[in-house]
């Protein structure tokens, strides 16, 4: 696939996820991708599958009451295979607001999501609002 044809998949994925709709992102996801998210959170985890990795978006709507949205604010190619998508990160949970930088770095393959990668501008935020 070409890099734009890649920055398009991920935009609709990034649609995907912010909506709810699990048929879509099941379609932009490698059966076998794997998700890391870093920390020392609960939340913290490589998730091994597209089904371990949807059951952790999952954790996110159910976690916060459906309040988590993964802001976009640019989505980038770096080379055929590897999209970076930055955006804020939000949501509420337990009287805790969280709104935090962040960008992922996407491994794509044949049109599909085969690796996701998040980065924090900062990590302790994250950690203490899952805590």
């Amino acid at each position: 696939m070409a890099a734009d044809e890649n920055v398009a998949i991920m935009r609709r994925a990034y649609e995907a996820f912010n909506t709810g709709d699990i048929d879509t992102l099941t379609q932009l996801m490698d059966k076998s991708a794997v998700w890391h998210l870093p920390g020392r959170s609960t939340m913290a985890d490589d998730y091994q599958g597209r089904d371990a990795t949807l059951a952790y978006f999952g954790q996110l709507a159910q976690k916060t009451g459906g309040t988590f949205r993964a802001e976009l604010q640019h989505l980038a190619a770096d080379g055929e295979n590897r999209v970076v998508g930055i955006q804020r990160s939000t949501a509420d949970r337990g009287g805790k607001h969280l709104d935090v930088a962040d960008c992922i770095v996407f491994e794509l393959k044949d049109g599909r999501m085969t690796d996701g990668r998040e980065h924090f501008e900062d990590l302790y935020a994250w950690d203490e609002f899952w805590s």
